[in-house]
């Protein structure tokens, strides 16, 4: 009856084992796939550990995630002093749920979407405190470049590439289409150097 009874929970551990390895496996992933972004708060998000650091700040995104695109401010800057890097138009991506998404073109934003100033005077007014207790607090971040820059007349002007080096990061807004965000999702911005695209940077962002 010993052996029996013996036998009996040496099954039962292989049936738990069975049933809850995958999930200890799926869990040991989720904390160790990007242990480096940080949550700064106010839909802010921070990776300082790569070559390019990456701070972005989605906090438009979390007031309106249905809109039919979503604008992230992306600030970038080189972690090393003597390192210099080009992040072009087609160096940065959105991964959502295994996919990548590239940026639009700034004229097929603009004929498929009217809603770019509003999304600037809504950014105005919202908090800023929770990026600027990252990293960026010791970067410089001319205004004079941006990706997608507003049709006003003090905008700056329109890039397909930026440059970092020293203490000069570049700071641009960043569209992509919506793939079907809900609040709770999961992705990540991906930068990369034009010449050397094995150089990254990349920070997580969870829609808030």
């Amino acid at each position: 009856m010993i052996e029996s009874g013996s036998g009996d929970r040496n099954v039962l551990g292989e049936q738990i084992m069975k049933v809850w390895k995958p999930v200890f496996l799926l869990l040991l992933v989720c904390v160790t796939a990007y242990p480096q972004t940080k949550d700064l708060g106010l839909g802010a998000f921070s990776n300082e550990q790569g070559p390019i650091l990456l701070a972005v700040d989605s906090s438009v995104v979390d007031r309106d995630w249905k809109s039919p695109y979503l604008m992230f401010v992306l600030y970038m800057a080189a972690a090393k002093e003597a390192d210099d890097f080009i992040i072009g138009r087609n160096n940065v991506v959105m991964i959502y749920q295994g996919q990548e998404y590239r940026m639009p073109s700034i004229k097929e934003l603009r004929q498929g979407y009217k809603a770019e100033i509003r999304d600037i005077n809504l950014y105005r007014h919202l908090g800023k405190e929770g990026i600027y207790s990252s990293w960026v607090r010791f970067y410089r971040f001319p205004r004079r470049y941006d990706f997608f820059p507003p049709l006003t007349e003090s905008a700056p002007l329109p890039v397909e590439e930026g440059y970092v080096d020293d203490f000069i990061g570049f700071r641009t807004k960043a569209y992509f289409k919506n793939p079907g965000l809900k609040q709770g999702d999961k992705l990540t911005i991906r930068v990369s150097d034009k010449n050397k695209p094995q150089i990254t940077g990349e920070c997580d962002v969870v829609i808030q």
